[in-house]
Parts: C-alpha cells; sequence; structure tokens
C-alpha cells in the first residue's frame, strides 16, 4: 500500500475500463432487482400470505433502507477504502438474496429486504466515486459515468423480461437469485481489475452522526411516501418535522467536528450546489409526472400490466440513448448548455402531455415520455459528472452519496408533491355527489362499476395529469434556464486548482 500524489490527471488505461465493466455488474443488479421484484409480488403474497402492512413493508422497505443509508456507507467508503466496501457489500448482497429467495414466512422477507437495502448502499456511492477515482480526465470519466448510468437504466428494461421469464419456469425466490451470480463474479474480480481508494485524512466514523443521518432520512422519506397515499394527516406531518428537526441537528454537529460525516462546506461550491440542485429538480419533476401516466396507462387507458410495461419500454431506451450521447456533445458544446438544452427539450416532452385526450392518449404518452427521457438524460449524466468532478477525489464518496440521496429525496418528494396536486384537480372536476371511494382515487372509480362515473372520474384524472405536467414543465424550463446561469464559467475543481491528488491506493 502506498500513498499517492499526482498533478496532472492521466487518461485511464485499458485496466480501468475493464474496471469499469465489474463496475457495471451491481449497477445492472441493482435495478434489474427493483424492476423485477413487482412481476413476483401477487406470487409471494399467495405463498406467503403476508398481511396488507407486510406486503407495504416487502415492498418498501428495501427503498428506506438504501436512502438511509447512502450518506453513510459514502462516508464509510472514503474512510475504509471504496474497493473493500464494495466487496463487503457485495457479499452481503448476496447472502441476503438467498436469503429473501427462500424466505418461509413474511418476517424474514422483511428482514431479507432491509438487509439488501442496506448493502445496495454500499453499492451505488462506491461503484460511482471507484469511477471518478479510476477516470480522472473528464472527458473519459464522463463516458464512463454515461455506461454506469445505461447500464442502471438498462436493468429497469430488462427486469421485468427477465423477472416474467423466471416467474413462468420457476418460484417467485428466482427473481432473488439473480443477484447470487452477479456478486460472486464481482467478489473474484475486483481485487484484480479495481484498485483500493480511501482518503487517508478521512478520521473516524462518527457513529453519533451516523444515527442522526438516519433519523433524519429515514422518518422524512417514510412521511413523504405516506402522504403520497394518504395525503397529508396530523401524524405524517409531525414524523416529517421530526426528521426535519433531527436534520437540522445533524447538520450543526457536523460544523463542530473536525473530520465531519458530511462536509458542509461542500456546498460552498458553485458547481457542486447548483448540480445537486438540479439532480433535485429533474427526479421531483420526473418522478411525480412518471406516477400520474402510470397510472393513467392502466386507469384511464385501459392496458394491462404487460401492455402499460411496453409503452414504457421507448422512453427507456431514449434515457440510455440521451445518456450515452451527453459525453459526446459536451466535447463539442459547453456542458451546462447540453445540460440546460437538454432539460429544455424535457420539458417540451411534458407539454405534450397537456395534450392527451380521449383518442390520442397513449400514442401522446408514449411520443412525449420518450421526449423528456431522453432529454433528461444529460442531466442525469452530465449533472453526476459535475458533482463528482467538483470535490477532491478524496471525498468522492461522499459526494456521490449526495448525489443518489438527492435523486431519492427528489423522486418521493415529486411523489408525494404532484400525487398531490393530481388529486386535488381530481376532485375538483368530479361531479358534485361522486361517492367517496370514487373521491379517493380513480381506482375507486374503476370499482365502482358506474359507466358514466368512470367517464367522468378518467376525465378529471387526466385533467389532473395535464395540470402536473404543465408545472413539471416549467418547473424545468425554470431551473434548466438557472442551472446553465449558475454554471456558466465554473470554477475549476478543487482538485485541479490546488494541482495534487493525495490518496492511499493499493
Amino acid at each position: 500500500m502506498n500513498t499517492e500524489t499526482t498533478r496532472t490527471a492521466s487518461p485511464a488505461g485499458r485496466r480501468e475500463w475493464i474496471g469499469l465493466a465489474v463496475l457495471a455488474l451491481p449497477t445492472l443488479l441493482l435495478s434489474l432487482d427493483m424492476s423485477a421484484l413487482h412481476l413476483a409480488v401477487p406470487h409471494l403474497a399467495a405463498d406467503l400470505r403476508p398481511s396488507g402492512t407486510e406486503l407495504l413493508w416487502i415492498i418498501d422497505i428495501y427503498g428506506f433502507m438504501i436512502a438511509g443509508f447512502l450518506v453513510t456507507m459514502g462516508t464509510l467508503g472514503d474512510r475504509v477504502g471504496r474497493r473493500r466496501l464494495l466487496m463487503a457489500g457485495g457479499a452481503a448482497f448476496g447472502l441476503a438474496s438467498v436469503m429473501a429467495a427462500f424466505a418461509t414466512s413474511p418476517a424474514m422477507l422483511i428482514g431479507a429486504r432491509a438487509v439488501l437495502g442496506a448493502a445496495g448502499a454500499t453499492l451505488m456511492p462506491s461503484t460511482l466515486a471507484l469511477i471518478s477515482n479510476m477516470f480522472r480526465d473528464p472527458r473519459q470519466r464522463g463516458t464512463a459515468i454515461a455506461v454506469w448510468m445505461s447500464c442502471f437504466m438498462g436493468g429497469m428494461v430488462i427486469g421485468p423480461v427477465v423477472g416474467g421469464l423466471l416467474l413462468s419456469v420457476a418460484w417467485w425466490g428466482s427473481v432473488f437469485l439473480l443477484g447470487v451470480p452477479v456478486m460472486v463474479l464481482l467478489l473474484v474480480t475486483a481485487p484484480k481489475l479495481l484498485p483500493e481508494y480511501r482518503d487517508e485524512h478521512a478520521g473516524r466514523l462518527d457513529l453519533a452522526s451516523v444515527a442522526l443521518s438516519l433519523g433524519a432520512i429515514l422518518p422524512v422519506v417514510f412521511a413523504l411516501k405516506e402522504i403520497a397515499k394518504d395525503g397529508v394527516s396530523p401524524g405524517m406531518a409531525g414524523v416529517l418535522l421530526a426528521g426535519t428537526g433531527i436534520g437540522v441537528a445533524f447538520a450543526r454537529r457536523q460544523r463542530r467536528l473536525a473530520h465531519p460525516m458530511l462536509d458542509l462546506a461542500l456546498f460552498r461550491n458553485r458547481t457542486f450546489a447548483a448540480a445537486l440542485c438540479i439532480t433535485l429538480v429533474g427526479a421531483i419533476t420526473m418522478g411525480g409526472v412518471f406516477l400520474l401516466i402510470s397510472q393513467y396507462l392502466q386507469l384511464v387507458a385501459g392496458l394491462t400490466t404487460a401492455q402499460a410495461g411496453i409503452a414504457l419500454v421507448p422512453q427507456a431506451g431514449a434515457v440510455v440513448t440521451g445518456s450515452l450521447i451527453a459525453p459526446r456533445l459536451a466535447k463539442r458544446f459547453r456542458p451546462e448548455f447540453v445540460l440546460g438544452f437538454g432539460m429544455l427539450f424535457a420539458a417540451v416532452g411534458l407539454v405534450l402531455f397537456t395534450r392527451i385526450d380521449d383518442g390520442n392518449g397513449v400514442g401522446l404518452v408514449v411520443l412525449g415520455l420518450s421526449i423528456a427521457a431522453f432529454g433528461m438524460g444529460p442531466q442525469g449524466v452530465l449533472g453526476t459528472e459535475m458533482v463528482i468532478g467538483s470535490v477532491p477525489p478524496g471525498r468522492a464518496g461522499a459526494a456521490s452519496a449526495m448525489s443518489e440521496t438527492s435523486a431519492e429525496f427528489g423522486i418521493a418528494t415529486g411523489i408525494a408533491l404532484f400525487g398531490s396536486i393530481g388529486t386535488a384537480v381530481y376532485r375538483d372536476k368530479l361531479p358534485a355527489g361522486a361517492p367517496a371511494g370514487v373521491r379517493d382515487s380513480m381506482t375507486g372509480a374503476v370499482n365502482a362499476g358506474d359507466p358514466a362515473l368512470l367517464d367522468a372520474a378518467r376525465d378529471a384524472f387526466t385533467s389532473g395529469l395535464h395540470t402536473v405536467a404543465g408545472i413539471a414543465a416549467v418547473i424545468l424550463a425554470v431551473f434548466a434556464v438557472g442551472g446553465m446561469v449558475a454554471l456558466r464559467n465554473k470554477p475549476r475543481p478543487a482538485a485541479e486548482v490546488t494541482g495534487e491528488r493525495v490518496l492511499t491506493t493499493v
């Protein structure tokens, strides 16, 4: 083990590009695992017979644990070594996958899913931080991040296909076993292909900060999800305020520590703060709109789950394409312009949703979602590259975790915010005297069995979609222009300003 100090960003070689393929494996697995599970829910519900609450926890606990542990794991990787944390997380993920596959009770499956989430939280920031360390040249790093993100989106596309094939020939637990060979391959190849990186000046991990971060993130994410499903209630408002209060306490503690778990000074970097804000806004808008689009296809357009899944495939292909061409465009034009005009292009796609009616619904959804996804591709790649490229290499893990946490919070916030707006418009547009079940949700209208009331509910839901899409388009356009201004003549990354990189490497 030795300390390496470099003053120039040397180009990556063959070892780094082969290592990128290794890093793509857990990224592909995480998204594939998330998308394949939904198909398995009816099968595992019939076998394990969970209660309604248990079934919700089986589905949601994975995302809660990922969101809660991202900051902790990203910072831990900076301290103990990113390759070491990646391998430990991969081993835990593989073991938890076996536990989930052979679960004999709802409680056992919930526990396994919780471990999967905590282990998954080590994978995303570790892989992204290693990419930032292995690819110091900004152009190569942009291409590597594009490949990384394309694998994530590719997993979302092929997940239902792979899951459907497995469920047609095997039991529900087979979808969890997908992670085992991937993690075995990662554990075998990582020591040979991935160098180790850690910040030798990071200090010890502060356990009180870990507890405060979990106490802040988990309640907020939980409250946002519950508000999105059931609306605002005094209990959930209290949970949200409690999480926010603990978050304030966490921030105050970080300011006092000599070696903080999360260095708030990073937010003084204009590039870091602006790129993180754009990531958050993109996740809020697209997360909220996607929720209503998914409901529209099945509850208003009347598509089956399989048909709705097929209708969503083009948008996944579009975002992969946008992600892959973003680095090439950034070589010819300023990256902030590529990012900003991509967001404006996405806003055009959202505007198309305001034109949906009974005769063109599915077609406009596919077209608008594909345009929006293509436009958001550069935001995902270039925004992420700006976040991790604007901090010293020793803090890449914490920066990567902040980028991922911002996206998680954005999606949860978008679902809660735009879901509430869509519901408010839906209820306002329903005929006076509509039954309570119909006013609660579009699902209630479908189950009511009244054709005239169902038509009215469909029109009301579509009006809600029009409103949400219009608001989201305006927000995207405003932040696209604001982002281009904020990132114009952005300062050079801290690592390049000092001209030094001090990392412990193997």
